[in-house]
């Protein structure tokens, strides 16, 4: 089988080309390039490179770098900088991969092979219906099925994940025992191809500076000044330059340019047990479609994490009935709900990652309807 591959310089895109290596697959190693902001190279990305190059000799591979530059910083980043003006917190991860990965990749190459591979942790699986879903990874710690909940069908159909039946520990096992080169490096933790860039200092070379008041949500009153509410997230408590904490962030008031925060660990500010989605998107199909129950049981997740939440979803209508989103309702307070995250949908045995919404504010102004209709 020809499978075009997405390298990136680590270890686990090494691995799920040594893994596809070793089942005799006919590949070709891609590398995608973006440059910084500026439109100059970024020194990271040489390093990446050198180290993609040195696993296309290992295996006597084609390596194409491929740059994808304009088209990141007009839709991924354009996305984020536009989320974050409004207040609300982005993900630019999610974006990148429906938009950049799977999104331009392959409509100019990827296409062109019979699928894509990536070092993602995640799985496939067909279900009863003959259709493929995109599942979770064995590794939960690592799993990464709520980066890809915004892919199309058509993508996930061309997609293939080498990793997803491993821990990380025998991805590095793999890595030493094949001796590839970059068995000891580092996963990067930057935000998709920002690599090494700080965000915030991306979002002050975009944004500026623009200082406001921090007031407690309790007492109305100031007790210190941020930058600029667009450095800030809801639920957000390191970085706030405040004593006598913790202080979570609990709230934004763009007009005003205010940020709200709430002491204490356990403060009920912070937590909430129901939240809105509003744009849903169902990679493969909504699996509830024509089932005769006004609520289905789900499992869920806000942030990347390895907990799954127990919730229900129920859909949402306006006073016309016309549909508006869904309403999860978790059974466990959910820490830190912010408005323009992904909220992404899994079946109740947290196995099937069945697609995401944008999370909203204020679901008591519709009325419930089924979750089945779509």
């Amino acid at each position: 089988m020809r499978i075009a591959a997405l390298i990136s310089g680590g270890v686990d895109s090494a691995v799920a080309v040594h893994r596809l290596v070793e089942q005799g697959h006919d590949l070709t190693l891609f590398y995608i390039r973006i440059g910084l902001d500026n439109g100059e190279g970024d020194c990271s990305a040489e390093e990446d490179i050198e180290m993609c190059q040195a696993i296309a000799r290992r295996y006597n591979l084609p390596l194409e770098i491929v740059s994808l530059h304009e088209e990141y910083w007009e839709n991924v980043m354009e996305y984020a900088l536009r989320t974050v003006r409004q207040g609300l917190t982005p993900n630019p991860d999610i974006m990148c991969n429906r938009m950049i990965k799977f999104g331009f990749f392959e409509q100019r190459w990827g296409h062109e092979f019979d699928l894509t591979a990536t070092g993602h942790y995640a799985s496939t699986v067909i279900g009863d219906d003959g259709l493929k879903y995109l599942a979770t990874a064995a590794d939960p710690v690592k799993d990464q099925t709520d980066f890809l909940a915004r892919i199309t069908y058509d993508q996930l159909r061309h997609l293939t994940f080498p990793l997803g039946d491993l821990p990380k520990s025998e991805v590095r096992r793999i890595a030493m025992e094949a001796r590839l080169p970059n068995a000891y490096r580092k996963d990067s933790q930057g935000i998709c191809f920002l690599g090494k860039i700080n965000y915030n200092d991306f979002l002050r070379r975009h944004l500026g500076e623009r200082p406001g008041p921090i007031i407690e949500i309790e007492t109305g009153k100031k007790i210190g000044q941020h930058k600029g509410f667009w450095f800030h997230t809801i639920g957000q408590r390191k970085g706030l330059g405040l004593s006598g904490g913790p202080w979570y962030v609990v709230r934004k008031n763009v007009r005003d340019n205010a940020l709200y925060v709430s002491r204490g660990y356990d403060t009920e500010k912070q937590y909430g047990n129901a939240i809105t989605l509003t744009e849903p998107h169902f990679i493969t199909r909504n699996p509830w479609e024509g089932l005769p129950c006004d609520r289905v049981e789900i499992t869920f997740k806000n942030r990347h994490s390895p907990e799954f939440i127990p919730a229900t979803l129920t859909r949402l209508t306006d006073s016309e009935g016309i549909a508006e989103g869904y309403l999860v309702e978790t059974r466990e307070p959910v820490q830190g709900i912010a408005p323009g995250q992904f909220g992404v949908i899994y079946d109740k045995d947290a196995r099937i990652c069945y697609g995401s919404g944008i999370i909203t504010i204020d679901p008591t102004k519709h009325t419930h309807k089924s979750a089945h209709h779509e």
